[in-house]
């Protein structure tokens, strides 16, 4: 079995790329909760949607986010009575968090909520929350506290970050699905998914990054950063703004300790030999995965 800590769009296109590979019981996704929100009175998991979505063949390729053949009716009559319409919701997305909300009223874990979800969108690969428990990812920036979406979406992520903490992750506990396929997984896989935002909440939560440490050596990440610059989202900005190298040997420095493999694009082949020096093996492939060509291949390399 292979476990893959995932976080949005890459880590959602890498999934698919793995689900043409191996059977859908072999793949786990372990998913990061920290940009999860309770907006209108609605429990939203973006992540989790995001992938859900995706591995569907449901997903808005146009947009990147939410569902295809969407309408925003309610988002705009919202705004015309002069509510908070800043985080748009489609019509066809509501339900999924009418159906959330609901659920929660009812008892149910994060966990269970996203099997069934899982099951109305005909998705098989099982995706796993790290956590149950409120975690939230907060940033502290040049304007003040915001949370990750109001830095991500009220200000399209163009505001300058000082630091960012992960409000509830000290205290959280991850579940038992998520601690039993991380140490059964024959392969963890860290996803091109942002490191800072999108990883480091999931490692946050005690007892993840112990078990990447003891298990580095079946550890595979794929760096997110292509030629010194992330192919969608803030991850090169963050990197900066936080001082860390804005390249895939930032990254690779970044994971050192709890990854054995690192899989870097052709583009970026000079930085083998520094990212070896850091005591991690290096494969060289393409990492976009915009061409399903390419997006085989990479697939191939996490799991050679």
């Amino acid at each position: 079995m292979i476990s893959v800590l995932s976080g949005g769009v890459g880590a959602a296109r890498l999934l698919r790329a793995l689900r043409g590979t191996l059977e859908a019981k072999e793949l786990t996704a372990v998913v990061n909760v920290g940009d999860d929100l309770v907006l209108h009175g609605l429990s939203i998991c973006p992540d989790l949607d995001t992938i859900s979505y995706t591995l569907s063949g449901l997903n808005n390729e146009e947009l990147g986010w939410g569902l295809k053949g969407e309408t925003w009716r309610v988002m705009k009559e919202l705004g015309d009575l002069g509510g908070e319409s800043w985080f748009g919701l489609g019509d066809r997305d509501l339900a999924t968090h009418l159906y959330r909300t609901q659920r929660f009223s009812e008892g149910a874990t994060k966990t269970q909520v996203a099997q069934e979800l899982c099951a109305k969108f005909g998705v098989d690969i099982r995706l796993l929350p790290v956590t149950n428990d409120v975690v939230s990812t907060i940033f502290s920036t040049e304007i003040g506290t915001l949370s990750f979406q109001e830095y991500f979406v009220r200000h399209h992520h163009g505001v300058a970050v000082n630091s960012i903490s992960f409000s509830g992750a000290a205290a959280a506990t991850p579940t038992p699905e998520t601690i039993a396929a991380l140490t059964a997984s024959s392969r963890i896989v860290i996803a091109p998914s942002n490191p800072l935002i999108s990883i480091e909440p999931i490692l946050q939560v005690p007892g993840i990054r112990e078990i990447l440490r003891e298990r580095h050596s079946d550890v595979v990440a794929v760096s997110p950063i292509i030629n010194g610059a992330a192919l969608k989202g803030p991850a090169d900005r963050l990197l900066n703004e936080l001082g860390h190298d804005v390249s895939c040997v930032g990254v690779a420095k970044y994971y050192q300790g709890l990854v054995g493999t690192f899989i870097i694009d052709e583009q970026d082949a000079k930085h083998e030999n520094e990212i070896k020096a850091l005591g991690m093996n290096v494969i060289v492939t393409t990492t976009i995965m915009a061409n399903p060509d390419h997006a085989k291949q990479l697939a191939a390399a996490v799991l050679s």
